[in-house]
């Protein structure tokens, strides 16, 4: 079955060229034991350690990060001080300039439309603790707030570009409407609630899986940039889409070409992507427990 996807250009829907859906082949699968990790709501790799994970749950949880191993294991329990999840959706990692490793939790969701700002944590990536079981400490995180230039979208998906370290939020309709919103280039200003730039329109297509009803595929739940910033990868709960980019080249340049689109294995609710180290296989992860935690190669 072929599939259309479109992208909204200078106001304009544009049709991108037809593509054939690619089924990825799995590497490795396991459960996550901890059952802590009832809504795993974002993933991303670490920095510090090959083979390790951050992972944390959706609303109305503890501000909590969980490191987890490729094998489903808990490594640590890590508590944000001074921290509130209001409706964390997504995670992100990417160096500071001096090459420290940082992390970046998005309190981004908005289900019922009614925030007047979003807010992203920012965060040296903790060291592992010598005992998992242990409940530890994060560092005191930055926080940053912004709002969108009209309207309040709800949004699931938090990009950092790994080399620019320009941070991006992809919203989620249930029509498939999203749209591309840019940070401020940073430094950011401390405690100033920026005004986000809106980057470009994308519309996700309502395509049939077995097992999946057709709107599923067009809300956008996750993303990641490549470890060398040379893709970009978006989630919906039913497929993934992928980009290359160019160095140096606008982000919405890239959106204006076709994306690849990848069959992942269906899960309970796809909410959690991220590129693996050498960026040549994906990690995927899904609410809802069992929780599995897929290895696919692209």
């Amino acid at each position: 079955m072929k599939v259309l996807m479109a992208i909204l250009a200078a106001g304009q829907a544009v049709l991108l060229s037809a593509a054939e859906p690619l089924a990825l082949p799995v590497e490795s699968n396991a459960i996550l034991e901890d059952r802590r990790i009832h809504e795993s709501s974002g993933l991303t790799r670490s920095l510090r350690q090959h083979g390790l994970f951050w992972t944390h749950n959706d609303s109305g949880s503890e501000p909590c990060l969980f490191a987890i191993d490729e094998k489903g294991k808990t490594r640590a329990k890590v508590r944000l001080p001074d921290a509130v999840n209001f409706d964390w959706e997504d995670i992100a990692s990417a160096p500071a300039v001096d090459g420290t490793p940082m992390l970046y939790v998005a309190d981004i969701g908005d289900n019922l439309h009614v925030r007047v700002a979003i807010s992203v944590y920012e965060l040296p990536e903790p060291e592992l603790p010598k005992d998992p079981g242990k409940e530890v400490q994060s560092g005191r995180p930055r926080l940053w707030h912004a709002r969108y230039p009209s309207g309040k979208p709800d949004a699931e998906t938090i990009l950092v570009h790994p080399l620019t370290r320009q941070i991006f939020i992809v919203t989620k309709q249930l029509e498939g409407h999203s749209e591309v919103y840019a940070f401020p280039t940073q430094p950011l200003p401390p405690g100033e609630t920026v005004v986000l730039e809106k980057i470009t329109a994308l519309e996700f297509p309502a395509l049939a899986r077995a097992g999946k009803r057709p709107h599923h595929a067009c809300m956008v739940t996750a993303g990641d940039f490549s470890p060398d910033g040379t893709h970009l990868i978006l989630a919906t709960y039913s497929h993934l889409h992928e980009w290359t980019l160019r160095p140096g080249r606008p982000l919405a340049e890239a959106f204006a070409k076709p994306a690849r689109l990848l069959l992942p294995p269906l899960t309970a609710q796809m909410e959690g992507v991220c590129y693996d180290a050498n960026g040549r296989s994906l990690w995927f992860t899904s609410e809802r427990l069992p929780a599995p935690l897929y290895h696919l190669r692209r």
